[in-house]
C-alpha cells in the first residue's frame, strides 16, 4: 500500500513538473520570438544553392536574408539565370539590379610550349604536392605547373587545361567564387571584372634576360607599356608590369603594341590579342627539360 502512495505521489509530482515545464517553455516561445519574413524562404528556393559565396555573402540563405532586407540586390548572385534573378525581383517588387560580370584571371601563359623545365616531377598530380617538391620543376619559380587543380575545385567547369598544359577560363561558366583563386600555389587567379581587359599574363619577377630564358613569353619590364599606356595606368613592381585597374577607363589596346614577349594583352571577351611587335610563337611542340645550372 504504501509502495503504491509512493508511486501515486511520484507520477503527480512528475505530471505537474511535466506541465510546469510545457508553460515555462509556452511562455519563452512567445517572448523570445524572432519573426522570420517568409520571403527569405521563397528567394532562397529560387537561388541554386550552391552556396559559393560568389555574391560575397556566406551561402545563399544568407543571400536570401539580404536581398530580402534589401542589403543586396537579385542580380549579385551571378549563378542564377536571368529568368531567375527576374522572378525574385517580381517576387520582392524591387529592381533586379545591375551587377557587372566577374571572371577568374590567369596570370601566367608559360604553357609547356614556351616555358622551360628545370626537371621532370613524377611526384602526386597535384600543383600543391609538385610546388612542396621542389617547386614542380618548372624554371619560372612563378609559372603554372599544369597540373590541373584549379579545374578540379571548379564546381561550374569553367576551368579546362589547354594542350600547353595551361588552365583556360570560360568566362561565361564563371562565377566568381574564388576557388581557384584559393587553390593555387602559385596564386596566379584573381578575380576582375570583365571591363579589365587589359591584363599582364605575368608573375615572373626575375630581371628582364633571366625572365625571357625561363619562359619566351615572360614580362622583361622593358617598360614600354608604361610608356604607352595612359598616364599613371602602369608602373613597374619587382620587374614586372602593375596594372592601376582604379584608371582602367583610360586603358587602351595602344599599351599592348610594344610589348615584345606579348606579356601584356587586351581581352575581347576570353579572346586573347597581343601587340603587333610581340614575338609569333609557332612551336606547337613542349620545350625539353634543361638541366639544372
Amino acid at each position: 500500500m504504501e509502495a503504491l502512495h509512493s508511486i501515486l505521489i511520484t507520477s503527480a509530482f512528475m505530471g505537474g513538473l511535466g506541465v510546469l515545464l510545457a508553460i515555462i517553455l509556452a511562455i519563452a516561445s512567445k517572448r523570445l520570438y524572432v519573426f522570420e519574413d517568409p520571403r527569405i524562404g521563397e528567394v532562397e528556393e529560387l537561388l541554386p544553392h550552391s552556396n559559393c559565396g560568389a555574391c560575397g555573402s556566406a551561402g545563399c540563405r544568407n543571400f536570401a536574408e539580404l536581398v530580402v532586407e534589401g542589403k543586396m540586390s537579385p542580380a549579385s548572385c551571378t549563378v542564377n539565370s536571368p529568368d531567375q534573378t527576374n522572378s525574385i525581383a517580381e517576387l520582392l517588387g524591387v529592381a533586379a539590379g545591375e551587377v557587372e560580370k566577374r571572371t577568374a584571371r590567369l596570370a601566367c601563359a608559360g604553357g609547356k610550349h614556351v616555358a622551360t623545365m628545370r626537371a621532370k616531377y613524377a611526384g602526386l598530380s597535384s600543383c600543391r604536392a609538385a610546388t612542396v617538391a621542389g617547386g614542380g620543376g618548372k624554371s619560372c619559380a612563378w609559372g603554372c605547373l599544369g597540373l590541373a587543380d584549379c579545374a578540379e575545385v571548379c564546381e561550374f567547369d569553367a576551368i579546362t587545361m589547354d594542350k600547353n598544359g595551361l588552365p583556360v577560363v570560360d568566362s561565361a561558366k564563371c562565377t566568381a567564387c574564388g576557388d581557384c583563386v584559393d587553390v593555387c600555389p602559385k596564386d596566379l587567379f584573381s578575380i576582375h571584372g570583365v571591363t579589365h581587359k587589359l591584363w599582364v599574363a605575368c608573375r615572373n619577377e626575375a630581371e628582364g634576360d633571366a625572365a625571357e630564358a625561363a619562359c619566351e613569353v615572360a614580362c622583361t619590364a622593358c617598360g614600354r607599356c608604361v610608356v604607352d599606356g595612359a598616364p599613371g595606368l602602369i608602373h613597374l613592381e619587382r620587374n614586372l608590369a602593375v596594372i592601376d585597374y582604379d584608371k582602367n577607363s583610360s586603358a587602351k589596346p595602344i599599351a599592348t603594341d610594344r610589348c615584345p614577349t606579348g606579356a601584356i594583352v587586351w581581352l575581347i571577351g576570353d579572346r586573347i590579342v597581343k601587340g603587333k611587335a610581340a614575338k609569333k610563337i609557332i612551336r606547337i611542340q613542349p620545350l625539353p627539360v634543361t638541366s639544372a645550372s
